[in-house]
């Protein structure tokens, strides 16, 4: 009975990190108020971890948990008489709402694609600073928790829930609307929205956290937000520049993992499984990137590194010098250590590993870059590359000591051993 429930719990967790997103979105429009929509939303999820083990999935668990928050909502402005005239019409007109459309959840679901981009432009308003906005969409539109937050910025916990209860309660307090802003106000917020999806889709590309090396529902819907958002803003060039990276990291989804979850590192892919369909309409918005903007921003410019994979046949067929060139002008624009360290790689693979790795030693001492599991992971492949095992066999296992991820951390434990009886996978 136990392994039942605790099976049960597990598809609600997974249910929760697909719904919640579309859940919080729908209770948005229908409430008006962000904060108060996550909070109908986690009433749904506790009544389903009450409910479901005893009934079972339901058919449409998303359609379950929004009718239960709905109902929950319409109780709440029902009895609280202090509430003002505002929650009072809401009240009333959601009620009116229901008994006038006979399928009321469907209609919910109708306009799920728009309140999801709406949710994003919310979260992503000028009243709040941009590690809120950040912070505050991932929460929301890509269900992690502030645990998975806190490491996508490596700062601590504490702060990122500090970020999120700020942001709720001045969206609240400002009356923002939730709407997607006029094409006059859409560059000044486009830039952190692009930020947010980036940030969603690596969370479902290279999970921080959990027993999954992947979650592709988030790839899922970063790339199909990007796709709206690139409809809604077409003359801008770094829109297309990150829908074009998207779809072609997304390619590789099938790829990256073997049959039991593993990790499939990059060289060791089969990449006739690399989704064609995929690459091909990464490079098409790749070349519409291109026509539109005369210099190419991050994204456009990290969309030419991964086109650069795409048209390899095989990895020695990978054109490193040019990719060495593209993290040389990406450091230029957007300069930071994990660029560099990505850069040391590329240089690594077009001149060899002594060279890469003097580069990723000059990074050892950078202060942000002290628990970030692929620093130790890299210096310790080029290490195992020039015959250091036992340097190499610590920096993986300092790296799986590092990871939060299971999934990563079985792999760098595999790399440890393989340093132990001298193999060169």
């Amino acid at each position: 009975m136990a392994v039942i429930a605790t099976d049960i719990h597990r598809a609600i967790d997974a249910v929760w990190r697909i719904e919640s997103p579309r859940l919080i979105a729908g209770l948005t429009r229908i409430v008006r108020d962000v904060g108060l929509a996550e909070d109908l939303a986690q009433d749904a999820l506790v009544a389903a971890l009450e409910q479901w083990p005893e009934s079972g999935m339901p058919d449409n668990p998303g359609a379950w948990l929004m009718t239960i928050a709905k109902h929950r909502a319409i109780d709440l402005f029902r009895r609280n008489t202090r509430l003002d005239r505002k929650h009072e019409e809401l009240g009333r007109e959601l009620a009116a709402k229901e008994m006038a459309v006979p399928d009321f959840d469907s209609a919910l679901d109708d306009d799920v694609g728009d309140d999801l981009l709406r949710l994003v432009f919310i979260s992503c308003h000028p009243v709040l600073s941009t590690e809120a906005q950040v912070a505050l969409t991932l929460r929301l539109l890509g269900g992690l928790t502030t645990e998975e937050i806190a490491r996508a910025f490596l700062v601590p916990e504490p702060t990122i829930a500090q970020r999120i209860v700020r942001a709720k309660r001045t969206l609240a307090e400002k009356h923002v609307p939730f709407e997607v802003p006029r094409r006059t106000e859409l560059g000044a917020r486009l830039s952190s929205v692009l930020g947010v999806l980036y940030l969603i889709f690596n969370e479902g590309y290279a999970a921080t956290g959990g027993d999954d090396w992947m979650r592709p529902a988030l790839c899922e819907d970063a790339l199909r937000l990007g796709r709206v958002l690139a409809g809604l803003a077409p003359q801008e060039a770094e829109v297309h520049g990150l829908v074009a990276l998207m779809e072609i990291q997304a390619s590789r989804s099938k790829a990256r993992a073997g049959p039991s979850g593993e990790p499939i590192l990059l060289f060791d892919q089969d990449r006739a499984h690399w989704d064609q369909l995929l690459i091909g309409r990464g490079l098409a918005a790749l070349a519409l990137a291109e026509k539109l903007g005369e210099a190419p921003g991050p994204y456009a410019l990290q969309a030419r590194i991964a086109a650069c994979h795409a048209r390899a046949r095989t990895p020695e067929e990978t054109d490193w010098a040019r990719i060495v060139t593209l993290y040389g002008e990406l450091a230029e624009i957007n300069p930071s250590p994990v660029v560099e360290l990505n850069r040391a790689v590329a240089v690594a693979m077009a001149s060899g590993p002594a060279a890469g790795l003097a580069l990723v030693d000059a990074l050892t001492a950078e202060r942000s870059l002290q628990n970030y599991h692929l620093l130790p992971s890299v210096r310790g492949d080029l290490l195992k590359k020039l015959g250091r095992f036992d340097e190499a066999r610590a920096e993986f296992a300092r790296a799986a000591s590092l990871t939060q991820n299971t999934r990563e951390r079985e792999l760098l434990l595999e790399r440890v051993r393989g340093c132990t009886d001298g193999r060169s996978d």
